[in-house]
């Protein structure tokens, strides 16, 4: 490393673009809400600026209730929250319940996938606290025009997959896994940018 490249690197390792090895990178994050689960996220929580996936095999085994602290916070603050093309209407009580602000909720039901990528796109560049999409496969090039959009916007993006995705490559930070088992949800990390897999989480604040 010459003495004019370090400040260059250095301001990359600050900026969390750049992880040196066996160190935890610093992630500009959002909570999660989950202490167990904020605790093995670099940054402690959601990274901003970034796409992120949630891998499930079925509806209702706690997906929404995994993000719905950050769309608390979120919404609670005056941001607008966007979902696009979920499997079902968001059921509006169950939200309110939760903390979620339903005022600044928008959602968002495209004809096609292709549409639906657009719009989730087009909702991160105009400054939404955090977007949820659902798509059954996803192209590597859509993914990247998220991941460059919440960048761009400096926004969380939160894509949604089956369980067939959950080891494919992507461009996202991170990735996580979360199924039902014994009555109770949990919470498996896949993928995060910079730091390393750990022990499924109960998904319990």
């Amino acid at each position: 490393m010459t003495a004019a490249a370090s400040p260059q690197l250095a301001e990359l390792l600050d900026a969390g673009r750049l992880w040196r090895g066996g160190a935890q990178a610093h992630v500009r994050a959002q909570a999660t809400g989950f202490a167990a689960l904020d605790a093995r996220l670099p940054g402690g929580g959601w990274p901003i600026g970034a796409l992120s996936e949630i891998v499930h095999e079925r509806v209702g085994v706690g997906e929404i209730a995994l993000v719905a602290p950050m769309l608390a916070r979120l919404t609670q603050a005056g941001r607008w929250v966007g979902f696009v093309s979920p499997p079902f209407t968001p059921y509006a009580p169950a939200l309110a319940q939760a903390g979620i602000e339903l005022s600044r909720v928008l959602v968002v039901d495209p004809p096609d996938r292709a549409q639906g990528a657009w719009a989730a796109e087009q909702l991160l560049r105009a400054g939404a606290g955090a977007v949820l999409a659902w798509s059954k496969a996803t192209d590597l090039q859509t993914l990247r025009r998220l991941q460059l959009a919440a960048e761009a916007a400096d926004n969380i993006a939160l894509l949604y997959r089956s369980g067939s995705a959950a080891h494919g490559f992507s461009p996202t930070a991170l990735r996580l896994r979360v199924w039902r088992e014994a009555g109770s949800a949990r919470v498996e990390i896949l993928k995060c940018r910079g730091s390393h897999s750990a022990a499924p989480v109960p998904l319990a604040q």
